[in-house]
């Protein structure tokens, strides 16, 4: 038997829902079943009852659950006291981000961080939020900046740092790129450059409920899962795009951002900034990073 498959197990009992355990899991409702069908095969035993609209566990599945759960307990406690052990070793904080994230707040940060610590080097690891939180739980990632899922693992402590501002990649010479501001009626008729849902859930569902929630329907013209190469597309004319304001520093040449308006209490949440480690870990040098971060979030805040 794999752990994995035991906390695949465990997360559809705590859940009774095969969708809700696996963006817990991060990973897709399929291949959680999948996990579960292999340990059931290996056991010889059905542990869940499940139908299109109905999940439960079997009489084994009650007994199995109760000792998975003792089982991974103690290996995550075997873990993270060996990982406590090591941290006095360690001279490199692992930090992983977000693209906007790793463009607009650490370039602003570490220079401060490295004043204060100047004995813990920090290596930075980028990347997209979903494929980064298995990290954070592995212990690969000491700490992480993230869009806060709407399912968090109770292992993993979250700290809102702020929400990021979104602005309009506009071609420069597109009709509203000499504007001061844009709405999003302004945007209604325009084709528009939106992320892939599943890598990147938050900046795409910002631009869909911002057009649902002002009454209209956005005229998807592109997907694309990088922001860089989604800002490419907006300077060779395919479409504009909403995007974080940390996104105008990327180097592409063609394109304005202009900030978007947004009615009070219309999606402005979805841009949100947290940071994300192990909890009950003891680890001098994030903590460290943690103190400082905090120290200097409502500065960092005014430019994102």
């Amino acid at each position: 038997m794999e752990l994995r498959q035991l906390r695949c197990l465990i997360a559809v009992a705590d859940t009774l829902h095969f969708g809700k355990a696996a963006q817990q899991m991060d990973m897709l409702p399929a291949s959680l079943g999948r996990q579960i069908k292999m340990l059931e095969e290996r056991l010889g035993s059905r542990l869940l009852f499940r139908t299109t609209r109905h999940v439960s566990l079997t009489d084994a599945g009650r007994d199995f659950v109760d000792a998975a759960r003792d089982l991974v307990e103690r290996a995550d406690r075997l873990e993270s006291e060996f990982r406590d052990g090591l941290q006095d070793q360690l001279p490199i904080l692992r930090i992983g981000a977000i693209d906007s994230a790793a463009a607009g707040l650490m370039p602003q940060f570490l220079p401060q961080f490295r004043e204060l610590h100047p004995d813990i080097d920090i290596e930075l690891l980028e990347q997209k939020s979903f494929r980064l939180l298995p990290r954070v739980l592995s212990g690969r990632l000491d700490a992480a900046i993230v869009r806060p899922p709407e399912i968090k693992d109770p292992r993993l402590a979250f700290r809102k740092l702020f929400n990021e501002t979104a602005v309009v990649a506009v071609p420069e010479q597109h009709k509203l790129a000499t504007k001061s501001e844009i709405t999003v009626a302004e945007m209604a008729d325009e084709p528009l450059i939106v992320p892939e849902r599943r890598s990147r859930p938050h900046s795409h569902d910002l631009t869909m409920k911002l057009f649902l929630d002002s009454g209209y329907t956005a005229r998807v013209a592109q997907i694309a899962e990088e922001k860089q190469t989604i800002v490419s597309l907006v300077s060779t004319g395919v479409g504009l795009a909403i995007v974080p304001k940390w996104a105008s520093r990327l180097a592409v040449g063609g394109v304005r951002f202009v900030p978007l308006s947004i009615p009070p209490g219309i999606a402005r949440d979805k841009l949100a900034l947290s940071v994300v480690w192990l909890r009950d870990t003891r680890h001098p040098a994030r903590d460290a990073f943690l103190d400082v971060l905090d120290a200097n979030v409502a500065a960092l805040s005014r430019t994102a």
